[in-house]
């Protein structure tokens, strides 16, 4: 295997170091093997080294520390495509079967190795995504982050904010940095389900005279689809979602047609106008791993919002993942085991939002029309594993759980008259839940 290490040095022209396996220094030192002339180095500022298959690149010191997309740190995993800089010296790891500026695996599914590589491996690439975003999309960091937590969970999203939140901007520049493709569809009144799910079309043979239908693919056919303001259509074309967010396959004229993989859904809902909007159904919602609420951004970034779009400039995002990557990794987050206590803990808060439950709060009885089901809890646990595994972490614990519990149930507890007559919303009810409910405690039995 052939690999390499491209140096990017200030007014000097790209040069490529190819590794044989020896330890290389970098520093400021004449005697480095890769020097660094900057007052920011060190002599002996950080080291490569191949350590069980794998090359690793660490500081001599604290201090030292390396930039890794825009991130701080002293010890990096190298993978193929990873970049990090020292000072102002940038370089980027590159191996074959990879070439630097093509992936061999694009139509491949790469095996991913030991649990804890590939933990660390979709990490690094976390960090990655959230940089190029960061690029484009100014703040919303939270909600970039509940998007990938979804994304690498297999679910799907809907996005509830006023207009002009970078909700359309979210979902290209996500698609942009995985080699995604992206479609969007503007959700009107009189949208039709084949508008969205393709029809079939009565040819003609020009030399045979033999008519023939073939299916036309509509714009579901795709890996990431941005279903623009979806309360704006009826019913009847909602549901036509409902079968492809599930089981990832739409049927048309009795034949069922299988739809790309990745398949991802950000549908995105403005919640301040409601004249002439179709609520989505219960059934629908359910489908929805996530329920994110998009904010305004802060005075901060608002203020760099209004400067920074207003240039005559454009910023472009590199991918960091290749499709099969990304099916590799939603992969290894179910295969990701977890502890009896944790999923107990999951089914506790599922199970604490039912009215009709004995031991179900009180407040849940006085303000709850309707609970969350079972996939609520499948999901709670989906967002778990994902949100430990993007950081870097093998062990899922209830804190993993508590963290999504907001999304994931938000839109699955249904308030009754006298919840809406105090004020309350669902986002109260879930916070109050996680201050009510505890965790599993064996030594007492319960």
């Amino acid at each position: 295997m052939s690999e390499r290490l491209i140096i990017r040095l200030p007014k000097q022209p790209e040069s490529v170091l190819t590794l044989n396996g020896e330890p290389l220094v970098i520093g400021s030192d004449a005697t480095s093997n890769i020097v660094v002339n900057d007052a920011g180095v060190m002599a002996q500022h950080a080291y490569l080294v191949k350590v069980a298959d794998r090359w690793r690149v660490m500081s001599y010191d604290p201090t030292g520390e390396l930039d890794f997309a825009s991130q701080l740190t002293t010890a990096l995993q190298l993978q193929n495509g990873s970049r990090f800089a020292i000072g102002p010296a940038k370089f980027e790891f590159a191996s074959d079967p990879a070439p630097p500026d093509k992936r061999a695996e694009e139509n491949q599914e790469p095996v991913l190795e030991d649990p804890e590589g590939a933990v660390a491996q979709l990490h690094q690439a976390m960090e990655r995504i959230k940089a190029e975003m960061a690029r484009v999309v100014i703040g919303q960091t939270d909600v970039v982050g509940q998007i990938l937590v979804a994304l690498f969970g297999r679910g799907h999203c809907l996005l509830v904010g006023t207009p002009g939140l970078a909700k359309t901007l979210m979902a290209r520049t996500l698609a942009g940095s995985l080699e995604l493709e992206c479609k969007r569809i503007q959700f009107t009144p009189d949208l039709m389900p084949a508008d969205i799910t393709g029809t079939q079309v009565l040819e003609q043979d020009p030399e045979t005279a033999e008519r023939n239908f073939r299916f036309k693919h509509g714009p579901i056919f795709t890996n990431l689809l941005l279903a623009d303001e979806i309360n704006r259509t009826p019913p009847k074309t909602q549901a036509a979602l409902l079968e492809a967010m599930q089981e990832r396959r739409v049927t048309i004229s009795g034949q069922g047609y299988d739809l790309p993989q990745p398949f991802f859904v950000i549908a995105s809902q403005n919640p301040i106008e409601q004249e002439g909007t179709y609520p989505l159904p219960e059934a629908q919602l359910d489908r929805f791993m996530f329920c994110v609420k998009v904010d305004y951004p802060n005075a901060e970034d608002e203020e760099r919002i209004i400067m920074e779009t207003t240039q005559d400039a454009s910023q472009d995002v590199d991918p960091v993942l290749s499709a099969a990557m990304l099916l590799s990794f939603q992969h290894l987050v179910r295969k990701t085991p977890v502890s009896r206590h944790v999923g107990a803990y999951a089914t506790r808060l599922v199970r604490a939002t039912r009215p009709d439950m004995p031991d179900a709060p009180d407040f849940i009885k006085n303000w709850v029309r309707w609970g969350a089901g079972p996939r609520a809890g499948q999901y709670l646990l989906l967002a778990a594993k994902s949100h430990a595994l993007l950081r870097g972490r093998l062990n899922v614990s209830c804190d993993d759980v508590r963290a999504y519990a907001l999304p994931v149930l938000r839109h699955r507890v249904l308030c009754n008259f006298a919840a809406a007559s105090e004020g309350v919303d669902s986002d109260e009810i879930v916070r109050r839940l996680l201050t009510t409910v505890p965790e599993p405690d064996y030594a007492k039995g319960h």
